[in-house]
C-alpha cells in the first residue's frame, strides 16, 4: 500500500467523521461530536491532521503534533508525537504497519525529525504490537485523571525501514 500525505480539507474531514468503529475502538471515532467542532478540530492547521490516500482514495489520516497527547501522560519537546487511523473497514487487516511506517518517513521529511512519540490506550494490543514492531519502545503507563483510562507511552529513535511488506491477516 503505497500511501501519499496532504492537509486535511472540510471535504476529507467530513468522511473522517463519518467513519464508525466497532466497540472498543469506537473512542477513536469522531463521529460522536459536534460535526462543527469535529470539522474545525481536524483542520485547523495547529492540529497538523493530513489525510492518507491510496491512488487517491482516502484510507486514513495520521496527526502530529499536541493532537496525540492524552492527559495524565508526561510529555516533553523531544520527541514528535503523532497519531493517526485508518479507515474502518481496512483495521484489523495487517495494514497499520505500513500506515503508520509511511507516516513517519513523511513526518521526518516534513518537520525534520526522526524522533517519534505514541500514545496507546492500554486496551489496544493490535497497535501496540504494531508500533512495538516497528521499533517503539514503552516508557510509560499512565491513567487518565478524568475516567481513569488506562494509557501507554512509546518512543521510537530511529525511522523504521520501508522495505517490508505489509502482512495480511
Amino acid at each position: 500500500m503505497k500511501l501519499t500525505f496532504q492537509p486535511l480539507t472540510q471535504e476529507t474531514a467530513k468522511l473522517i467523521t463519518a467513519w464508525i468503529y466497532e466497540p472498543p475502538y469506537d473512542i477513536y471515532g469522531y463521529r460522536q461530536r459536534n460535526q462543527n467542532s469535529a470539522l474545525s478540530y481536524l483542520t485547523s492547521p495547529v492540529n497538523r491532521f493530513f489525510g492518507a490516500f491510496q491512488a487517491g482514495e482516502l484510507v486514513g489520516f495520521r496527526s502530529f503534533g499536541a493532537d496525540g497527547r492524552v492527559a495524565g501522560g508526561d510529555y516533553d519537546g523531544r520527541f514528535l508525537d503523532t497519531g493517526g487511523g485508518l479507515r474502518p473497514n481496512l483495521t484489523g487487516r495487517g495494514l497499520g504497519q505500513s500506515a503508520i511506517a509511511q507516516g513517519l518517513h513523511f513526518a521526518a521529511t516534513t518537520y525534520g525529525t526522526q524522533r517519534f512519540r505514541v500514545t496507546l490506550a492500554g486496551f489496544n494490543l493490535r497497535a501496540q504490537k504494531t508500533c512495538q514492531r516497528l521499533g517503539f519502545k514503552i516508557i510509560q503507563k499512565f491513567t487518565r485523571p478524568h475516567d481513569h483510562h488506562k494509557f501507554l507511552i512509546l518512543t521510537l529513535e530511529t525511522l523504521p525501514s520501508l522495505t517490508f511488506a505489509p502482512s495480511r491477516a
